[in-house]
């Protein structure tokens, strides 16, 4: 049997050269302008992320190109000029005219001091203001996460909208004493003014946060600045019991609508959890008067406000439940206060109808110009595809039908210009732009390459759909099928016969779609070939492929997976006594327990931040609904789990089969994982080393779930290919 035996430099320098496509975030069109014979152009603005290796962090750049159309078709398009890096922007929005720019900025402190953030404005050619917002004082850091944060001009553009943390008194302990900085003591008496004097023993007072990612979060205020008049203010009437979002103006500005999240009785993690208690509001600029603008039993995010100001769209979800579900879409009209629903929930996904929405957030700008058409990427089956919806009809069309398959994103649309990434397991991602044609003939969608990435040579791939035997059907939700994408090496001394490493991925509800995935190319380049599977409780294949996997985690997700294996096995040329095991979170979950429960398929397992014990895991992770909720068990905030509900949670994990494991098993941790605290990871390692198995354990600092830190991602690379190579010789 040929094997797969590249030094470690090797490797690294695979690894080096794949880790440098560069990934493409977020595009904007310029305005229209017209040459002096009579065509139109305009500028596309847009930016990239890279990893530096040598500075072991992730740069930004942008780069600029030129699309001469004549408004129903691209009649030129191209680069203008090389990219260049972006330094310390958090946030940045061009105004509605374009005239204008907006970016939240973060300089480091001198010396002693801490960093500090500003917020600029910029014309066509300077910068026309920079406000020290750390100086003024009048709230905490600028949120720049995609959960809460936003950057949003006025219609005047004289008015910029976002959100920061609430301003914290100040506080000390009981026996603290300083002396009171100049300036701020009272001139009569010489003692501190009162809003600067601290509170005593409130320094260690606990502070609610929300949870992965989102740890400096805790009590989000809305805040305009009067670009003008150079002065900032905390809008209120905000009520005290919701965390508000993801916000922008109203019509004629007379007021903001935003996401309200309950916080009460305490926080769960918000991050990848779209099923958390919210609803839409406005908030009056004059009165202060806050508004309930859609039904308040929901979960609700992604609002966005037509182009004519009559209408806002947003998704929806039922409140717990699955993390992740197939939404609804949701229309609110302005001016006669009327919600409808414009897309249900699909229960089940049928080629050439519409599979469903499956998705994280509308894109920042979703609304054709007709103010009537949306535009939406979501997962189908195992691919990734772009939609338009009729808000007024709720009929669909694909817009990437008759293009080749693969996984489509769309950044931007203005003016019926439409912006979209689209990459393959294959190929990195490369920039499409479009003319949305007239309402009817959306079909006839002509996609032009922008921005090219050639094909990374040495891997084939495709798509494969398998159907449970009769007696691993679900009761309730018989008849459901699920995926799984195979990618082979192409070229190298494995072709012929590769050793197979087996990708279950986490959630459990997400999926693979078959875009650019660093971590199965580069193991495709080293010599494995790679089989992602997206088991029934996946994305994209309708709501009951979500609905089937509570209650049976553990089993079905198991048993699909061994199924999809043994049938890949017999199907295709693969060593089949050189199988391995890599997964994360959930991945990882399902990895340990096929390791245990079925210990002769596997010779290796490589996890990531995984789920070995519910049980422990409910009491410190910040989403303890979802150890219940996947269990099979109702979750109530003040129930506590009874002796069986523990037995459950205790049965379905894969620390009950560890005594039939003899793979060796690399973990790799994140130190500051919230979601899957690394003590889950302990466990097992502990567990692991007391039966004489081998085992390797990695812990990142630094890092949390998504382990996604530029060090700790190659670090995790090379480990884990060395361990594969040295366990499937």
């Amino acid at each position: 049997v040929p094997q797969v035996q590249p030094r470690a430099e090797e490797l690294s320098e695979l690894y080096r050269e794949l880790s440098q496509h560069p990934g493409l975030s977020t595009a904007c069109l310029g305005p229209d302008l017209t040459t002096q014979y009579g065509g139109k152009y305009c500028s596309l603005y847009t930016e990239w992320s890279q990893r530096d290796l040598a500075r072991a962090e992730n740069i930004k750049f942008c780069r600029q190109y030129l699309i001469f159309h004549d408004g129903a078709s691209i009649v030129y398009s191209g680069p203008a000029g090389t990219c260049s890096e972006i330094k310390d922007e958090l946030l940045s929005r061009e105004s509605p005219s374009g005239m204008l720019k907006a970016v939240l900025r973060k300089v480091p402190g001198k010396g002693k001091e801490k960093e500090k953030q500003f917020l600029e404005v910029w014309d066509q050619n300077r910068k026309v203001k920079s406000i020290d917002l750390t100086a003024l004082d009048k709230h905490g850091s600028v949120y720049d996460d995609d959960q809460f944060g936003c950057l949003a001009w006025s219609h005047s553009e004289t008015h910029l909208l976002y959100v920061a943390e609430k301003k914290r008194p100040k506080a000390e302990s009981f026996f603290e004493s300083k002396a009171p900085e100049l300036g701020t003591s009272d001139e009569d008496t010489g003692h501190p003014k009162k809003e600067d004097a601290p509170i005593k023993g409130e320094k260690f007072v606990y502070h609610e946060d929300w949870g992965e990612t989102l740890t400096t979060c805790s009590v989000p205020v809305l805040c305009v600045l009067d670009i003008e008049g150079n002065s900032i203010s905390v809008l209120e009437g905000i009520p005290e019991h919701l965390s508000p979002g993801q916000a922008f103006w109203s019509p004629e500005d007379t007021g903001v609508v935003f996401v309200g999240w309950w916080h009460e009785p305490f926080r769960l993690g918000l991050r990848h959890c779209t099923n958390r208690r919210s609803a839409l509001f406005y908030v009056d600029l004059t009165g202060g008067r806050c508004e309930l603008l859609s039904e308040d039993t929901r979960a609700v995010w992604s609002p966005r406000l037509s182009p004519d100001g009559c209408r806002i769209v947003y998704l929806e979800n039922n409140v717990l439940g699955p993390h992740q579900q197939c939404s609804r879409l949701r229309m609110y009209d302005w001016y006669t206060k009327h919600t409808s629903t414009v897309l249900e929930a699909v229960p089940r996904q049928a080629w050439g109808a519409f599979p469903g929405i499956y998705c994280g957030a509308l894109p920042g700008m979703c609304w054709a110009a007709d103010s009537r058409r949306i535009l939406l990427d979501t997962a189908q089956r195992s691919q990734q595809d772009v939609f338009v919806v009729d808000t007024a009809t709720g009929t669909t069309t694909s817009l990437t039908a008759d293009v080749p398959q693969g996984s489509w994103s769309v950044l931007t649309i203005d003016r019926d210009l439409l912006v979209a990434r689209f990459s393959t397991p294959s190929c990195p991602p490369m920039l499409k732009v479009a003319v949305l044609p007239a309402a009817g003939h959306e079909a006839q969608t002509q996609w032009i390459c922008l921005q090219d990435a050639p094909p990374v040579p040495g891997i084939t791939w495709g798509i494969r759909t398998l159907q449970p035997p009769p007696e691993q059907e679900h009761p309730q939700y018989r008849g459901l099928d699920f995926d799984a994408i195979l990618m082979r090496p192409s070229e190298g001394p494995t072709a012929q016969k590769p050793p197979l490493v087996v990708m279950p991925h986490g959630g459990p509800h997400s999926v693979f779609t078959a875009g650019w995935m660093l971590y199965p190319a580069a193991l495709c380049r080293v010599g494995f070939a790679v089989l992602l599977v997206n088991y029934r409780g996946s994305l994209g294949f309708g709501q009951d492929n979500v609905a089937s996997l509570p209650g049976s985690v553990g089993t079905q997700d198991v048993r699909d997976v061994q199924l999809c294996v043994e049938r890949v096995l017999q199907e295709e040329t693969l060593d089949a006594s050189r199988v391995a095991l890599v997964g994360g979170s959930h991945g990882g979950f399902l990895a340990c327990h096929l390791i245990g429960q079925f210990p002769d398929t596997y010779r290796a397992c490589v996890v990531r931040n995984p789920v070995v014990n519910i049980a422990s895991m409910v009491a410190t992770t910040d989403i303890p609904d979802w150890c219940l909720t996947e269990t099979g068990l109702p979750y109530k905030p003040d129930a506590l789990p009874d002796p069986a509900q523990w037995t459950e949670m205790l049965h379905k994990s894969p620390i009950c089969y560890v005594d039939q494991v003899r793979a060796p098993v690399l973990l790799m941790l994140g130190e500051d994982d919230r979601r899957v605290p690394p003590k889950q990871g302990l466990e097992y390692y502990r567990a692991l080393k007391a039966r004489g198995l081998p085992t390797r354990l990695l812990w990142y600092p630094g890092n949390n779930h998504a382990l996604a830190g530029v060090e700790a991602e190659a670090d995790g690379f090379m480990n884990m290919a060395l361990w594969l190579l040295k366990h499937l010789q």
